[in-house]
């Protein structure tokens, strides 16, 4: 990522990334003590956020993960915060399966350059 990077190229770069299913090219986007809050449960560094990734990436073959409705709700000179709805597509046990929930990342400015310290996703309430 770039010296130059933002919080909305880092999201830019984080949502096409993500689709590779290649953690090692997501780290130069998260921080290395970021914490993931999933519904799977609660990850902090990159050594958990990447077998979490993975775990993931097996169970859903052929995934697909895109963000829609991205509003940042805080952004200042060291810190931003976004909002947005997630949605994935993927083979699940031989079967098309799909699902979509909301999200929240966070992040700070580190010397710099911009990176995810906190995502959490979570199913929409019912």
């Amino acid at each position: 990522m770039s010296m130059a990077a933002t919080p909305e190229t880092v999201m830019a770069a984080y949502a096409d990334l993500i689709n590779r299913h290649d953690f090692s090219l997501l780290l130069p986007l998260i921080a290395p003590d970021a914490s993931f809050w999933f519904s799977s449960g609660t990850y902090q560094g990159h050594d958990e956020a990447r077998a979490a990734f993975e775990r993931t990436w097996q169970r859903l073959a052929n995934e697909t993960y895109w963000l829609e409705n991205l509003a940042w709700i805080a952004k200042g000179d060291d810190a931003a915060s976004c909002t947005y709805r997630f949605h994935w597509r993927a083979i699940v046990d031989g079967l098309p399966a799909e699902g979509v929930g909301r999200g929240t990342s966070v992040l700070a400015r580190l010397g710099e350059s911009w990176f995810i310290v906190h995502e959490h996703l979570s199913a929409y309430p019912k």
